[in-house]
């Protein structure tokens, strides 16, 4: 250990295999970050300003799109650094941080996801008593559970990497300072970390899931009992935005980080990582906004109050 030495930087080497590719990745991924980013601040000032949408289920999609907004800031800037640079390093502190603020986010999104199923649950299930069950209090204690239970959960994780001793090589074949890569690099045994890591990820999407998975039978039991058809479409329609979202995060993130060892590909994970940290979140308030009346309808409010009057304003 006396003649090592310690690394200090990694280097994230991203999408080099393709390096002719670099400026089409950039201005691809450039521009579908900005998109999602406005998309997602179109959202969360709409439920801000509009009082129509001052309920609980748009109160639980603003703070997705803010989630989504700090889920991909923590790895979209640096990895378009990096494609315009030809040294794509991050310190050793910054890619704990990263990691840590990144796994946070997710987490806390899987937490999120399952207490907006079990809003669905509610509505749908027991419509007579979701005001009084899904009041301001409890979603309160809600969001602020998924918050906190969400940047908690990685802690031990991310302090037992922090820990972890480097001494090189320092390439991590990623876009950003994902643990599996991370810890090839280290120079000590790393089987116990990996260990906790998959145990954990496992228990928090599965689990998550699981309270998902749940809520969905009951409301897909409680719709096929309605009567009329137009009925059976307008209950199911009120979730349906909520399930495409389910679907997509949760199918990436267990093929990403719930499989055994042999299966796993680095280069697969990074196509997968790919859909979770840029197209997901493009794809979220387009998907809430374009398929919800209530946001439309907020939306062209907003239109027609506030941006009408300055572009009159204006010219």
């Amino acid at each position: 250990m006396k003649n090592q030495t310690i690394v200090t930087e990694f280097i994230l080497l991203g999408f080099s295999a393709n390096k002719r590719l670099e400026p089409l990745f950039f201005s691809s991924v450039c521009i579908t970050y900005t998109v999602a980013l406005l998309g997602n601040f179109v959202i969360i000032t709409l439920v801000w300003c509009d009082h129509s949408l001052h309920s609980p289920m748009y109160i639980f999609i603003a703070n997705l799109s803010f989630l989504e907004t700090l889920y991909t800031t923590t790895v979209i800037p640096k990895m378009l650094d990096n494609l315009m640079n030809q040294r794509k390093s991050i310190t050793s502190q910054n890619c704990i941080l990263q990691a840590y603020f990144y796994f946070s986010a997710g987490s806390t999104e899987f937490f999120l996801l399952a207490v907006m199923s079990f809003d669905r649950y509610i509505a749908i299930c027991n419509p007579l008593r979701y005001t009084a069950i899904m009041n301001t209090p409890f979603c309160i204690k809600l969001l602020a559970a998924s918050w906190m239970w969400g940047y908690f959960v990685v802690i031990p994780p991310a302090i037992l990497v922090g820990q972890l001793p480097f001494c090189g090589p320092n390439a991590i074949n990623h876009f950003f300072c994902d643990v599996d890569p991370l810890l090839r690099l280290a120079c000590s045994d790393t089987r116990n970390i990996k260990i906790i890591s998959f145990v954990s990820s496992a228990l928090l999407l599965l689990g998550s899931l699981l309270v998902t998975g749940i809520s969905y039978i009951f409301i897909i039991a409680t719709v096929i009992r309605i009567p009329s058809a137009k009925g059976r479409q307008k209950a199911f329609s009120t979730c349906a935005s909520h399930l495409i979202v389910v679907t997509l995060f949760y199918g990436s993130s267990i093929f990403i980080y719930v499989q055994p060892q042999k299966s796993y590909s680095l280069d697969l994970n990074k196509a997968a990582s790919i859909l979770n940290t840029v197209i997901t979140p493009l794809l979220n308030p387009f998907i809430y906004s374009l398929r919800n009346k209530k946001v439309k309808e907020a939306l062209a409010h907003f239109i027609r109050k506030k941006i009408s009057p300055l572009i009159h304003l204006k010219f």
